[in-house]
């Protein structure tokens, strides 16, 4: 806590205070592409913009497209050699995610970096297209499908290049407090209990869950690909819409724990691109550090059975 107020450096060198181009600085990313879901706004973008200066070849994914496009203009025109390109993706919508992967192998381009980026935040109870609870649709099941899409895809760029490939979930320390028991298996589209906050949790417990899982599968493999996790911190940003008069009202009693966007997509860009993460895998961190996150989350049990939960709603979701 004390690292977290005062912006003090952890072991990495970094802290709560470092911003995304600090601990980018002197890395060259030319020889690298990145895809970064929700990258049109907030920490998103914030990410796309540092990936970009660091000359990442960037893909904005994003469901809103008129917002991808701004956020494709805004980056060019502070760097007119960014490589950016923008596709939609809706990642709460089986079908759109299956496009967004076919659309993105037809280009025939390599993927290095998938940033694991967009999410939404104590929305109202309703259920995807698909028939799952929107905030676990969007948050985790869009991204279990896309990921698992694109793997391959990472695998021969990371076995033809010879440079590790990188899989970035972004979670939130939210996922201490989910529903009693981690994940709600029997019950994750039951309205009459639902809770918007605990259904967050929920979701962004699974995000960790499932870089863990796919950490040890990709380990037993010898595939050379590390996923990790991140807490980006307190930030003000679009994903707070459904609850932004509650959060003005928490964050004036908590202001010095919040974080500017430049700061929030700093731990990001640190586990996607800093040189000293070369083989670490299956971690989480925050404020660019890494930490022990929740018993659940390190509950492998937990993560193996989400792993076959998710795999059961996505293919239960083709059929339709």
């Amino acid at each position: 806590m004390f690292r977290l107020i005062t912006g003090r450096p952890g072991p990495s060198g970094f802290g709560s205070a470092s911003t995304a181009e600090q601990v980018t600085n002197d890395i060259d990313g030319s020889n690298l592409t990145a895809i970064v879901t929700g990258g049109a706004s907030g920490i998103g973008l914030e990410t796309a913009r540092v990936l970009a200066m660091r000359n990442v070849h960037v893909i904005i994914a994003a469901r809103n497209m008129e917002a991808a496009n701004e956020a494709k203009q805004c980056i060019l025109k502070d760097n007119k050699n960014a490589r950016v390109d923008v596709d939609k993706l809706d990642l709460s919508s089986i079908r759109s995610v299956k496009t967004f992967a076919d659309n993105f192998k037809t280009l025939d381009l390599p993927l290095n970096i998938l940033i694991n980026n967009a999410g939404i935040m104590f929305c109202p109870f309703q259920l995807s297209e698909d028939g799952v609870e929107m905030q676990f649709a969007t948050n985790h099941l869009g991204h279990f499908y896309l990921t698992n899409l694109l793997l391959n895809k990472m695998k021969e760029t990371a076995k033809s290049s010879g440079i590790e490939g990188r899989i970035v979930n972004l979670s939130s320390v939210a996922h201490i407090c989910p529903y009693k028991g981690g994940i709600r298996f029997q019950k994750i589209n039951k309205k009459n209990s639902y809770q918007n906050k605990l259904a967050y949790a929920q979701s962004k417990l699974a995000n960790i869950l499932h870089a863990n899982e796919l950490s040890r599968r990709l380990q037993e493999e010898g595939a050379n690909i590390t996923v990790n996790s991140v807490h980006p911190g307190l930030i003000m940003t679009p994903l707070m819409r459904h609850s932004a008069l509650l959060m003005r009202i928490f964050r004036a009693f908590t202001c010095i724990l919040w974080k500017n966007v430049h700061q929030g997509a700093a731990t990001t860009c640190y586990v996607a691109l800093h040189p000293s993460l070369k083989g670490v895998t299956g971690k989480y961190y925050y404020d660019c550090n890494e930490y022990k996150p929740s018993k659940l989350a390190r509950d492998e049990a937990l993560a193996k059975n989400l792993w076959d939960f998710s795999n059961n709603l996505v293919n239960a979701s083709l059929k339709t």
